[in-house]
C-alpha cells in the first residue's frame, strides 16, 4: 500500500493524472476508470480513478503544502485547479459519482466481514485495503460537507452498520500508516488506522 511508504511527490504524481483524466470519467457511468500510462498491463502503478481517490490525495496534499518544495507547491496548485474547474462544469455529475462511490465502497466491506468470520489470519493480512476503502469513504463525506452537500440517511446508515461490524473485527494497534501521514489522519476521526484485525 502506497500510504505505508509515503512520497509526497508520488501523491502529487497520481493526483495530476488523475485530475487530468476526470473528464470524460466524471460524466461516464463506470466508477473505477484509469488514469493515462498507468493501466494493469501496461507495467505502470497507477491506482484506478475515482473522485474519493483524487480528494483524499488533495486534502492530504494541502496539508502537507508546508513540507513541498516550491515547484511541488505550482504542480498542486495546477491539480486544485484543474479538479475545481472539472467540478464547477459537472458538478451534479462529480457529486453523483461522490456519493455513489462512497455507498459502492460501503457494500464492499461486507465480503471482507464474511472472510473475517471465517477465517482471521486471512483478515489480518487483508486489512490494508480495507482500511484505505473506509479512510476514501471518509474522505468522500468530508468533501462532500466542504460542498455543502446533505449526506442522505441511507448512506449514514450503511456506514454506521459498516462501522460497527469493523469495530467489532478490529483492536487498537499503533498507526497502521506512514508516519508523514499522522498529523493528517487523527485517531477520533480516523480510528481504524490505529487498529488492526488480531490474526
Amino acid at each position: 500500500m502506497a500510504e505505508q511508504t509515503y512520497s509526497i511527490d508520488q501523491d502529487l504524481k497520481e493526483a495530476d493524472a488523475m485530475a487530468k483524466a476526470l473528464v470524460p470519467y466524471v460524466h461516464q457511468d463506470t466508477l473505477y476508470g484509469n488514469v493515462g500510462g498507468g493501466g494493469m498491463f501496461s507495467g505502470g502503478k497507477m491506482p484506478s480513478l475515482t473522485v474519493g481517490g483524487l480528494v483524499m490525495r488533495l486534502r492530504r496534499l494541502t496539508l502537507l503544502r508546508d513540507k513541498m518544495t516550491t515547484s511541488q507547491q505550482t504542480r498542486l496548485d495546477a491539480v486544485i485547479s484543474q479538479n475545481q474547474q472539472v467540478l464547477k462544469e459537472w458538478h451534479a455529475h462529480y457529486e453523483g459519482k461522490m456519493v455513489r462511490e462512497a455507498g459502492s465502497r460501503l457494500d464492499a466491506m461486507n465480503q471482507f466481514f464474511e472472510e473475517c468470520s471465517g477465517n482471521p489470519r486471512a483478515c489480518a493480512a487483508n486489512y490494508g485495503p480495507e482500511a484505505s476503502r473506509r479512510t476514501i469513504v471518509q474522505e468522500l463525506l468530508i468533501a462532500l460537507h466542504d460542498m455543502g452537500t446533505e449526506v442522505s440517511d441511507d448512506l449514514q446508515k450503511k456506514m454506521r452498520g459498516a462501522d460497527s461490524r469493523l469495530r467489532r473485527t478490529i483492536s487498537p494497534s499503533d498507526f497502521i500508516w506512514a508516519a508523514e501521514l499522522q498529523e493528517i489522519y487523527p485517531q477520533k476521526d480516523f480510528w481504524w488506522l490505529y487498529s488492526r484485525p488480531q490474526a
